[in-house]
């Protein structure tokens, strides 16, 4: 069934990227679900051109009856939905690992015990999730320029905070300019150049410090844990250093500058374009919105 909306939306696009992009999906995963409705077809379906696609014979019968059956289908999903009073079913999210383990997972318990007949796999990881390729109702994203072709609920905004212990700043000393930060152990994210390379601004001013440290550790609970400890000077998610912050654990550093990240944005939650959502997955995204928004 996959397959057969994925041909009628690539006819209706008029090309694989367009449809890729309306789809919010990879322009090779398009290609595939074709490739697989050709070959249960055992028939071509699409004419391809360099410059545009065209329906073969077969293609415009099989576009016709996608498009009848694909109608039936949504009335048929209209009609359980008038019925079913109880959302059930398997539901599958998404989310980046930080963002899915404190803000998302604290509530799951709360969810399965309002809605008993709800299963949920949740899947916490940083790559970027295909919610049609990987089979996810819902995916968690962090980002300013979300796929324009999914229907998605904008929750809030996650900044990124520079921090340290007050004993790591009476030992090593405080930084009042970026540039200090040479200076300095700082906790990196990875050994990618980029990652090493932090991004402050004030006003019309920007400044790139290559920041270097002992440590190096792709995970936001891990490099909280190693600034606790007095490491160095790190960067987290600012809703998981709250309360390090409010108790005075932790001090933030460099205030008066702007920090900037590939690891910010808008969080997001994004789940297929289809006209009929699944109880199962509206009732989620009501339950977390109350709790998060």
């Amino acid at each position: 069934m996959y397959e057969m909306a994925v041909f009628v939306q690539v006819v209706e696009a008029g090309s694989f990227s367009e449809a890729a992009r309306q789809l919010g999906t990879a322009p090779s995963a398009v290609s595939r679900a074709i490739s697989r409705l050709e070959a249960a077809l055992h028939t071509p379906l699409l004419q391809r051109t360099t410059r545009k696609l065209r329906l073969s014979e077969a293609g415009v019968e099989a576009y016709r009856h996608c498009q009848d059956m694909l109608r039936a289908i949504e009335a048929v999903a209209d009609v359980a939905g008038e019925k079913q009073i109880e959302p059930s079913g398997k539901l599958r999210i998404s989310a980046p690992r930080a963002l899915g383990r404190h803000l998302i997972h604290p509530h799951i318990a709360e969810f399965l015990a309002k809605y008993p007949q709800v299963d949920v796999v949740f899947s916490m990881e940083d790559r970027p999730v295909d919610l049609i390729e990987d089979h996810v109702d819902l995916a968690f994203c962090i980002t300013d320029d979300p796929p324009p072709g999914l229907k998605g609920r904008k929750l809030f905004r996650i900044e990124q905070i520079v921090c340290a212990t007050p004993e790591y700043l009476q030992r090593a000393g405080t930084p009042h300019n970026p540039k200090q930060l040479t200076e300095h152990s700082c906790i990196t994210l990875s050994e990618n150049p980029i990652d090493s390379r932090w991004k402050f601004s004030k006003g019309s001013r920007t400044l790139h410090v290559d920041i270097k440290g002992r440590y190096t550790v792709n995970h936001a609970a891990a490099r909280l844990d190693a600034i606790k400890q007095h490491v160095g000077i790190g960067c987290v998610p600012k809703f998981m250093a709250e309360e390090a912050l409010a108790s005075g654990e932790l001090l933030p550093v460099l205030q008066d500058w702007q920090f900037t990240t590939n690891y910010q944005g808008d969080v997001w939650m994004l789940y297929p374009p289809t006209r009929y959502v699944p109880l199962k997955v509206k009732s989620f995204v009501d339950f977390i919105c109350e709790k998060l928004i």
